[in-house]
């Protein structure tokens, strides 16, 4: 098998799916997810040729834009892997590491199945906290009608996938139910480096946010 081959066809495959996409989860994403995904991949000695194509595939078919169904992305995915003539091990463990890369809400507690599995999950939460992590937030919710900040809807801490799947909150109060809790939920010591600076920044931002909010900055 040509593994360069393999993955270039994949990304553009992605690339063709996900391009102009508005959310915040469009190429650009998925390309900033497999580069920082090669990045610690390399640092912690891990297997690239599958955390590439989980890298690349990870985001192939959102849950979140298909009614909250998870099964949507990893079948795709392993639709895909399939026609490029991966055995069915190494498809079952790329679709695996595909369903364990989404934040499931505060309360849950779920580890990832292999290191190219957590891997791949450090780079997509890296990407979600940091300057472009507010960025893509701010797209995300101008792109489901959220309101930016409403001081009288509560900060919700989903205790289970489908409380935080239901729950629609202002995009400033995202921070509080996902974004702020990353940091500390990074499988790899790499990650854990990045993730600190990106976490401080945010809370800067939190910060300044707060004060304009009061008309004191």
């Amino acid at each position: 098998m040509n593994k360069s081959k393999v993955i270039n066809e994949t990304a553009e495959f992605v690339r063709n799916k996900l391009q102009g996409e508005g959310s915040g989860h469009d190429w650009w994403h998925v390309y900033r997810v497999w580069q920082t995904a090669k990045v610690i991949a390399k640092k912690e000695k891990v297997d690239t040729f599958n955390v590439e194509l989980a890298a690349l595939l990870h985001d192939i078919a959102d849950w979140k834009f298909y009614d909250g169904d998870e099964s949507v992305g990893p079948r795709i995915a392993g639709d895909w892997l399939e026609k490029q003539g991966l055995d069915e091990k190494s498809v079952k463990f790329i679709k695996e590491a595909i369903e364990d890369v989404s934040f499931k809400g505060a309360g849950v507690k779920k580890k990832v199945r292999s290191k190219e599995g957590g891997v791949v999950q450090d780079a997509d939460r890296l990407d979600a906290i940091g300057a472009i992590g507010i960025g893509r937030t701010f797209a995300y919710g101008g792109f489901n009608h959220r309101e930016m900040y409403n001081p009288d809807t509560k900060v919700l801490m989903a205790k289970n996938f489908e409380e935080y799947k239901a729950a629609g909150q202002t995009t400033i109060n995202h921070f509080y139910e996902k974004l702020l809790l990353l940091k500390d939920l990074m499988n790899t010591k790499t990650a854990k480096k990045i993730a600190g600076r990106r976490h401080r920044f945010m809370e800067e931002f939190l910060d300044e946010f707060f004060k304009e909010w009061k008309g004191q900055s």
